[in-house]
């Protein structure tokens, strides 16, 4: 099967042709549909050794839909030749928060030598995908892989962000969304889905923008000198009630804490590198609150997909043939990819999408 694969720290990926795997024991063979690519891929190609505990050489891709092509004999809870998505964040397995599902906070990640599916672990930018239980499956039923795929992770972390500030957000509140990216614009669509707050939007690029209104932005400005000033007046002087910041960069950190109400949410989801000084007496809003989430549980991946299947998500996307994953890392470096872009192996890849029209 082909698959792409990062070698070694400091090369770029490389497509490889690599043996099929068996499923055994408990494991579970998914064919690939789908797998996204995401900002996070670009961080693991681009780490220095030593930055990160995975050890290549692995698969990339955490964001994988696909079909159930073969189980190991121990193999339960999943059936030959059903759809499903892949819930990335694999975790020990054996502690408290993964037997809840939610190996994203496992006790034991630190430990792990990986974060899951395609960072440390084999993923599925691949033909086929060995998943080590059926625990990390969720069914999509006739969801398109394409829209399951980005859900897994560009979904699952934007709602896992969302459900640690929702509580804020109820009638007569203001959430407001910074990167309106991958996860960004579904961001601004959970919003609009499950809660009655106005959502404004911010980002630097003018086609992002246009994607945050496309995605039921109540608003959205381009970032500059005036954007706080812009946003305040939109709030009647007062201010809002949420950030979701999928940036994470000193602007965008100060642009959140200018216009937090006192007893305001910050969930800081991008990693672009900014600080936020803590002090008290301070600059901070009285009773503002800070969380860093990562990735979500299993049982919201559930949820993120019945909103998607209830019509209530859309992820806007490129696709591109795995044979071409090259380039899509190069648009995706660029800032030149639309929403998410998802790889297709070559043998599900529309004719429109091949390079020869056949």
């Amino acid at each position: 099967m082909q698959a792409v694969r990062l070698t070694e720290w400091g090369r770029e990926p490389a497509l490889a042709e690599l043996e099929r795997p068996v499923p055994r024991g408990t494991e579970v063979l998914v064919r690939v549909e789908a797998a996204g690519l995401c900002q996070s891929d670009v961080h693991v190609i681009d780490a220095a050794e030593g930055a990160l505990p995975y050890r290549p050489p692995f698969t990339l891709g955490h964001e994988v839909a696909g079909h159930v092509a073969a189980l190991g004999p121990d193999a339960e809870g999943t059936a030959a030749g059903e759809r499903v998505v892949v819930y990335g964040p694999w975790g020990c397995g054996n502690c408290t928060r993964c037997a809840a599902g939610r190996d994203n906070y496992c006790d034991r990640r630190g430990d792990l030598g990986w974060h899951g599916v395609g960072l440390g672990r084999d993923g599925g930018m691949a033909d086929h995908l060995l998943v080590p239980s059926a625990r990390h499956l969720v069914p999509i039923g006739d969801l398109p892989a394409t829209q399951a795929a980005p859900l897994s992770d560009a979904g699952l972390t934007s709602y896992h962000a969302l459900a640690g500030v929702r509580h804020a957000l109820g009638e007569g509140t203001v959430a407001l969304v910074i990167g309106v990216g991958g996860l960004g614009h579904l961001a601004v669509q959970m919003v609009r889905a499950t809660t009655p707050s106005r959502v404004l939007a911010v980002d630097i690029r003018e086609e992002a923008v246009d994607l945050a209104l496309r995605s039921g932005a109540h608003l959205g400005v381009p970032m500059g000198a005036d954007t706080a000033k812009v946003l305040r007046a939109e709030t009647g002087g007062v201010g809002v009630d949420a950030v979701l910041d999928f940036v994470g960069n000193e602007a965008t950190f100060a642009l959140a804490v200018s216009l937090l109400r006192p007893g305001g949410e910050l969930a800081v989801v991008g990693s672009g590198g900014g600080r936020l000084t803590v002090r008290k007496p301070g600059f901070l809003p009285a009773g503002f609150r800070l969380s860093l989430p990562f990735w979500g549980t299993r049982p919201e991946l559930a949820e993120v997909i019945a909103l998607a299947r209830a019509g209530s998500l859309h992820v806007e996307t490129e696709q591109f043939p795995l044979s071409a994953a090259p380039e899509a890392f190069g648009r995706l470096r660029q800032g030149r990819v639309r929403g998410r872009a998802v790889l297709l192996p070559d043998s599900r890849v529309p004719p429109a999408l091949r390079a020869d029209g056949r």
